[in-house]
Parts: structure tokens; sequence; C-alpha cells
């Protein structure tokens, strides 16, 4: 089988690029036309600047009679404004769309990875996916692909234009208008590979930052502040090399390509000099006059300028490929396991959760489940609760995960009251619950927006949280750090339980609720569990602790990935 060649990747993410363009090609083409209206305006402007001057100079006009073409000029001058403030309006609402389309599919992307797929990845390296790889894809839409109709019609119209006035000079645009895309292409090919690894140097760099922040309390633990602090910077200064390689190329390349525009505009300025002087008599040169000589050497740059905006905003095709690489790789990223037959189906439609034959094994080829069959709860009878008791490694988590949706099983089926599980809201409960920097009221109407005061005081209540808030200043308004910061333990799990007595769910997962806890706390806790029971929730808990296993309804034992009999 071939090797596949080095650029494929460039090429990958150009289709990738042009794929995301769809939805907002019109919105582009428009700006590119409003692009090459301001250009017609600029020749109008141009040409009756040089034939001003042509009257005034050669021609003896008094002034009184040019107003008309003075306010023509004007005019002009206004509709190019005008053009190019549209263009601008046009290329950042294409931008726009396609940014917002893209952060949409990423949201849905981690929503279909669960959280055990997106947790494989650092918070830091999705972060800056999420933000700055996605505003790195401005540059390309809103300027790169417009200019890149521009750069091809704007100097064809200039060079008919020219050739109408004098052929020669319109030959020596010709000749020299490659040289800039040539030079354009040679320079980009190194800054493609730059702008990918420029990217992939920021998304690590993120991501070890944020996990030194998080676990900064750890490190001053141990001590170890000074020597993660040196690996921040040393990372930091690897990001600033790269980003250092990717400038010098910028700049190489633009004082390259303004040397060449240069030079061919002198050489066009020095033939219609001369030509006008009446030292060269060869071709059109005899026919030049002060207005086609002015003209041309006033569209001279105009027929550069979009060759050299091109080149210009090339780097951010540039940027664009290394962001596209990494969002590409993201997007294309599967959960661990594969969904299993379509042509299963459970037999019994009245179970709360149902998993038939369901097995779950991992990339690396470990066996997480073995197949295994269970049936919890009666849909319209008494809530049940459920105990997965097991060694650690046992597969407890893994059932958890792929009851709730998180993980697809490989073979077999699993359904929550007849659908795919995580099709409706359920309940969730980890050792580390979500507590946000907000109230106490804030955190509870998470899932109750509408609760009264009255209905979380009672929701607290039930978790033994009722005389802690009331001691508070603010109450129910005092406020509650990011994770629980100020809480301990005990009190922020039995905060997080509180908000499944208010979300009222049919299923409530819960992963070692008790773990860590003190005797009260866990008291407290097995007493809510009971009561969620009793308002009607269906839990399957997974837990060692003899208190959790005894409070259950049926437990159900799990070793080496394989269900115990009953």
């Amino acid at each position: 089988m071939p090797e596949p060649s080095p650029d494929t990747p460039s090429r990958e993410a150009a289709r990738w690029l042009r794929e995301r363009q769809r939805p907002a090609l019109g919105v582009i083409r428009a700006a590119a036309l409003a692009g090459i209206l301001a250009a017609v305006a600029s020749f109008f402007q141009l040409g009756g600047m040089a034939w001003i001057a042509h009257q005034v100079l050669v021609g003896k006009q008094p002034p009184d009679q040019l107003v008309a073409v003075v306010i023509m000029v004007l005019a002009v001058i206004a509709v190019r404004a005008a053009a190019v403030a549209l263009q601008n309006r046009f290329s950042a609402s294409a931008s726009d769309r396609i940014r917002l389309a893209l952060r949409r599919d990423l949201l849905d992307h981690f929503h279909h990875l669960g959280p055990i797929g997106v947790g494989q990845s650092s918070a830091g390296t999705l972060a800056s996916e999420w933000q700055d790889q996605v505003e790195a894809l401005h540059g390309y839409y809103a300027h790169y692909l417009p200019q890149m109709v521009l750069s091809v019609v704007v100097p064809l119209l200039i060079l008919v234009t020219v050739v109408w006035l004098d052929w020669l000079a319109a030959l020596f645009l010709l000749l020299s208008a490659p040289l800039i895309p040539l030079f354009m292409a040679l320079v980009g090919m190194g800054a493609e590979k730059l702008n990918q690894q420029h990217m992939e140097t920021l998304g690590r760099l993120s991501g070890h930052f944020l996990d030194r922040l998080r676990g900064l309390s750890t490190l001053q633990l141990f001590e170890y502040t000074g020597a993660a602090t040196r690996e921040i910077a040393e990372a930091t200064d690897q990001y600033r090399q790269v980003n250092m390689k990717t400038l010098r190329v910028a700049f190489l390349s633009s004082a390259v390509l303004e040397f060449f525009a240069s030079i061919a505009i002198a050489v066009i300025a020095i033939y219609i000099g001369f030509g006008l002087l009446g030292y060269i008599s060869y071709g059109p040169s005899p026919e030049l006059t002060l207005f086609s000589g002015l003209f041309i050497l006033l569209l001279a740059p105009e027929f550069y300028q979009p060759l050299r905006q091109l080149a210009q905003h090339y780097h951010d095709r540039a940027t664009a490929l290394g962001a596209a690489a990494q969002l590409q790789q993201r997007l294309a990223t599967r959960p661990g396991a594969t969904t299993g037959s379509p042509g299963q189906a459970c037999g019994n439609r009245t179970a709360v959760v149902e998993v038939v034959h369901a097995s779950v094994v991992f990339p690396d080829g470990s066996i997480g489940l073995e197949p295994l069959s269970l049936v919890v709860g009666k849909g319209g009878g008494q809530a049940e609760l459920v105990a997965l008791a097991g060694p650690s490694g046992s597969g407890k988590s893994t059932l958890l995960h792929l009851i709730a949706g998180f993980l697809p099983p490989t073979s077999g089926v699993v359904r929550v009251n007849g659908e795919e599980p995580g099709a409706r809201p359920f309940g969730w409960l980890g050792q580390t619950p979500f507590i946000r920097q907000d109230t106490w009221a804030g955190n509870l109407r998470m899932v109750a927006p509408d609760a009264t005061d009255e209905t979380l005081l009672d929701a607290l209540e039930k978790v033994g949280l009722g005389d802690l808030v009331r001691q508070r200043p603010g109450g129910l308004d005092t406020p509650v750090n990011e994770g629980g910061g100020g809480l301990s333990g005990g009190q922020a799990r039995r905060l997080a339980v509180a908000r499944l007595f208010l979300a009222r769910y049919p299923l409530i997962l819960m992963d070692e609720p008790t773990a860590g806890l003190d005797t009260r706390s866990e008291h407290y806790l097995l007493e809510a569990i009971r009561q969620l029971r009793d308002q009607g929730s269906t839990i399957i808990m997974a837990s060692h602790h003899p208190a959790a296993l005894a409070a259950a309804d049926r437990c159900l034992t799990l070793v080496d990935g394989r269900l115990q009999d009953e």
C-alpha cells in the first residue's frame, strides 16, 4: 500500500474548510461582488483625477469648467467607500455564520462523546479549540476567500483598461504579475506547517496551565510549585519560539512581495516618464499623453494591490489550515466503544432500565463489561433502589456510564424507559458534585428555575442542610464558591442531592455517593436516598460501603466485568 503524501493532511484540511463554507457561500460571493464594485469605482475615481490633471496642466481649462467632473469623482469616492463597507459587512457575516455553525457542531460532538469521551482531553485544550482555533478561521472566510475572487477579477479589469491605453505598459504588468503568487506559494508552504505547530503548541500550553492551576493546592502541599512554575515557563517559551518563527515567515514574505511590486511599478513609471519625454518611440509610446500616462501610473498600484492583499491573507489561510487540522481531528473523535446491533430489541418495554446482552470493550482491547442482562424497575410500579457491589475495577462505574449513555455498548442493547439512554433527563450524583460559583438558591434553581424559597428550603431540610442555610447571614442568597469551596465534602454532596429532590427525575444514577463521608453525612445522605426512592425515583447506586448496600432493595454484584447471580 503506498504511503500517503506529506501534504495529505493539508489537502484534507483545505477540503474540510471548503465544506464548512457552504452555508455562507452566497454571502461570501456578495462580499466579492462588493469588492469588485469598489474596484470599478476606483477606476472611475482615478480616471477622473487623471483627466482633471490633464485638462488643467495641458488643456489649460479653468477650474470652474471642471466642477461636474470633480463632483463625479467625489460621488465615485462615496460609492467606493460604501462598497468597501458592504464588503466588510458581508465578509464578517459569512465568517460569523460559519464559526457559529462550527461551535454548534462542537457542542453536539461533545454531547455525543459524553463526559467520558470529553474527559479524555484537557479542559484547556478543549477551551483553546472552542475559542482560539475557531477564531483562527475568521481571516480565511472573511478575507482570504473574497480576496481570491478579487485577485483574479480586478487585475484582469485593470489589464484590459491598460491595454486600451497602452499595450506595452499592459505587457509589463502581465509579465510581473506571476511573481507575487509564485513567491506567495513558496513562502506559504512553509507557513502552513508552522501554523499547525503553532495551534498544537497553543492547545498543549492551555491544557498544561489549567491542569497546574487546578492542582495548585496539591502542588503547594507537596512543595512542588517552583518546579511547576519552571515547567510552565518552559512550555511558554516553546510557544514563544514557534510564534516568533511564524511571525518571521510572515514578515519575510511581506517584504519579498512588497519588493517585487515596487520594482514592477518603478519599471512602468520609468517607461511612462521616458515615453512622455520622447526618449522611447517603440510601439504605442509616441501616443502617450498626460492623461493616459498618469492614469496608467495610478492604476499600477491598484493592479498589484489585490495580489498583495491576497499574499497578506494567505497567512490567514495557513493559520486556518493549522486550526482546521486540529478541529477536524476533534470532530472525527468517536467514543471508545461502538454501538450495538440495531436489529436487537428489548422485550420488556415497561422496565425503567433494561440491559440485554450488553458488553463494553475499550479501544485498547481491555474488557469493561462481559455480556450481561438485567432489568431494573417496572414502569408505573413502585420505584426501586438497586445497589451495584463489587471490588474496584469490577465494572460498576462502566455499567453506570452505559445506562447513562456516556458509553455505547460494544454489543447488545440498553434501554431506559424504552428509549435510548440519555434521551430524557436523569439524575447523576458522583463523588465530586457540580457546584458552580453562585448562591445556594442559584445552585438549586439550576434544575427548578421557578421554585419558591419555601420549596428550596424544604429540599435542603430533607438533606439536613436547612439549619445550616438559616444560620448564614444571607440565607439562600449566601454565595457558594465554585466546586463547593467553603463547604465540606458531605455538605456539597447533600446540596447536589437537594437538587435531585427538586428535579424529580424518574431515574437517578449514583457513583460511590457515600465515599469519603463521615458517619453523620453518610446518615443524612442515605436517608435522603431512601426519600428519593419513596418519592418515585428509581435509583441505581454503585458502592462498596456496607451501610449503602444494606439500604438497597436489591444488590447486584460485579466481578471482573461479570454480573454474578443474584
